[in-house]
Order: C-alpha cells, then sequence, then structure tokens
C-alpha cells in the first residue's frame, strides 16, 4: 500500500499539532507519513496521541519534524522534497494572528499572505510532477468580513475586510479559488469561528480572550477581559462565533476528504459551522462549571483596539452549505465545552 504523505505547516501551533494528531488516528487516510513544520521544531504527534491514549499505526520514523522559515522560497521548496516524497495533501496552517498582524502590517503580510502564496504555487508545481493535483486545505477567518454586512452571514454575503488579517487571509483565498479553478491544486477553504477553549498559552490575536478567560480561571491563574469594566458591564452581551477545538478539529480532517465535485466551480470556501454566545454567557458557563470563587480571577481592562477589531466581525452564520457538506457543530452551547476543558485540565491533557 502507498503511503499517504501529508505536510502540516504550522505545526508548532496547538490547532495545526491537533490536526496532525487526529489524522494518526484518521481511518481514510491510512499507512500516513507526516512532514510538520513551523518556524520552531514542532513536537512529533506520535509523541502527543500516546499521550492522549489514542491508536494509531504510526511509527516514530513516519513522521518528520522540519524547523523551516516559509517566507524564504527554497525552505518551501524544500518540504516537498523530503525522503517522504511529494506530499498528497498540504494542510496551511501557519501564520500571525490578528492582532500581532495589525500591529506588525508588513510582517503580517510576508507570513499570512506572500508566503502561502508560495506553498500554492509550490503545490501546483509539484502537483505537476505527482501527475495529479494536491489538496490544499486552508485554514481562513471571519476575520475576511468588515463593513456593513446582514445579520446572518451566508456563503454569498461579500467580505470586505477591516483588518490586516482579514486581508491576507482573503488574498490566500482568492488565490485557491482561481488556482482550483484552473485545475491546478485541488483547494478547501475553511472559514473558522474563534475557537474556545483553545489550550496554551494566549495568542496574539483579538479574540485570544475568549479562550483566556475560561482557560486561566480554569487553572487557578489570572485572566483578562478587554471588554467591559467589571461582570456587570453590558459590553459583555457582546456576542461572538465560536466553536470547539475538538468540532474545529474533526471539521479540518473531514475538509480533506470531500470531492472535488461537491463544490461550486467559483469558489471552494465554507464557513464552518460554530455558534453565537456573548461574552457573558462564557463567564455564567464558567461559573457553573468553576464555581463563584473563579469569577474573581478575571479582571477587565477595556481595550479600544481589541472591541474595534472585533466589532467588525461577523456574529452569526447560516451553517446550512456547511452541513450539506457533511461538517459538524457543537451542540449544547458553552457548558459542555468549559466542562471538557476542566476534565482535561484535572487529567493533565491541557
Amino acid at each position: 500500500m502507498s503511503a499517504n504523505v501529508v505536510l502540516v505547516t504550522g505545526a508548532g501551533g496547538f490547532l495545526a499539532n491537533w490536526v496532525a494528531r487526529a489524522l494518526l488516528e484518521d481511518k481514510k487516510t491510512p499507512n500516513i507519513r507526516l512532514i510538520l513544520t513551523d518556524v520552531i521544531e514542532p513536537k512529533n504527534s506520535l509523541t502527543t496521541a500516546k499521550k492522549f491514549n489514542l491508536k494509531t499505526a504510526a511509527e516514530p520514523e513516519d513522521i518528520l519534524t522540519i524547523k523551516a522559515d516559509l517566507t524564504k522560497p527554497e525552505a518551501i521548496d524544500a518540504l516537498f522534497n523530503t525522503p517522504f516524497g511529494i506530499p498528497d495533501t498540504v494542510y496551511c496552517m501557519h501564520g500571525i494572528m490578528s492582532r500581532g498582524s495589525e500591529e506588525n502590517f508588513d510582517l503580517g503580510l510576508k507570513i499570512n499572505a506572500d508566503s502561502v502564496r508560495e506553498l500554492i504555487q509550490a503545490t501546483r508545481h509539484y502537483g505537476t510532477k505527482l501527475g495529479r493535483l494536491i489538496r490544499f486545505v486552508y485554514t481562513s477567518s471571519c476575520a475576511v468580513y468588515g463593513g456593513p454586512f446582514p445579520e446572518i452571514i451566508t456563503q454569498e454575503t461579500i467580505a470586505t475586510p477591516e483588518g490586516a488579517y482579514g486581508l491576507a487571509k482573503l488574498s490566500s483565498e482568492l488565490y485557491i479559488n482561481e488556482f482550483s479553478r484552473r485545475g491546478l491544486i485541488d483547494g478547501r477553504i475553511l472559514r473558522l469561528p474563534t475557537i474556545a477553549v483553545r489550550p496554551g498559552p494566549p495568542a496574539a490575536a483579538a479574540s485570544a480572550f475568549i479562550s483566556g478567560i475560561i482557560r486561566e480561571p480554569i487553572q487557578g491563574l489570572p485572566a483578562t477581559c478587554p471588554v467591559g469594566q467589571s461582570l456587570s458591564s453590558p459590553e459583555l452581551d457582546f456576542p461572538v462565533w465560536i466553536a470547539s477545538p475538538q468540532t474545529t478539529t474533526q471539521n479540518l480532517i473531514h475538509a480533506k476528504h470531500i470531492p472535488s465535485s461537491s463544490f461550486p466551480k467559483h469558489s471552494r470556501v465554507v464557513c464552518s459551522p460554530g455558534f453565537t454566545v456573548t461574552i457573558r454567557d462564557e463567564i455564567e458557563a464558567l461559573r457553573l462549571v468553576g464555581g463563584e470563587e473563579v469569577l474573581k480571577l478575571i479582571k477587565f481592562e477595556n481595550d479600544p483596539e481589541t472591541k474595534r477589531l472585533l466589532d467588525s466581525w461577523p456574529q452569526r452564520f447560516d451553517n446550512s452549505y456547511a452541513f450539506s457538506l457533511g461538517f459538524v457543530v457543537d451542540e449544547g452551547g458553552m457548558v459542555p465545552i468549559v466542562e471538557r476543558f476542566k476534565r482535561d485540565v484535572e487529567a493533565g491533557l491541557a
């Protein structure tokens, strides 16, 4: 049986690491060989998989971890010339998050747009050598939206970003759509909701606090909420569009297996399913799961720039198109997500 070779960029990040781990137990990707890369050498996902007691037939020699600066074309080219051969699938998941790219505009464009374009071109070039299209799964963002938009976003809603992160994501989407339309790559684009509860250290994203106000208090650590000034602030009724990391990972694996014929000719974009929750709902879920005392760990420092970016992002989506393609959504609201995170913390898994 020939190997399924999968390249994952940004593999040092939590979500790409989860995707790599899930690929190891994906029955639709047998005999897998993983190429994991980031600007710092990522962890071996097999080690992580064993920590989580996941069943996998993979061996250490089936995983390559590569430290690479993807702003350099030669580094990208090297990823298609490893001992594993040319990848069948590329998961493009690297980048600088929203607040980080807003504060360093040029670096954000270099990493979030230019390096992605180079990776797309390499995927095209090596797909020709392989003799078949390479699947290219891209993690986009709700940050592609901005300006006046309808109360509920649909697949037809025009994206007009109001931030550097959204600009880079949308420009990359356009390249993937066009290269797919021309039969140069086989693209799949997921516009992800805000992920909560995101494990690990805080990210340089405007939305990072949405996980932080759950993650840190559950672990007995202080957290800062940049929206509102107290638990009674009306600003806490601000709604956000979220999905759990588990469901997001499941949907990213599913994206790999959707037949190309299921997509319309003009677009490979799918708004990955999520649900709407207010910041107050989050804090109430934290109270129900962690008790009254943990609320004292949340401090409020109103930040206008964070609020500006959040205000430009949509809060409700129509999930029907994604459902028609087999994607799934979290059930039960915020409380089950917080409960699951608490269990992972207690088990030493988060």
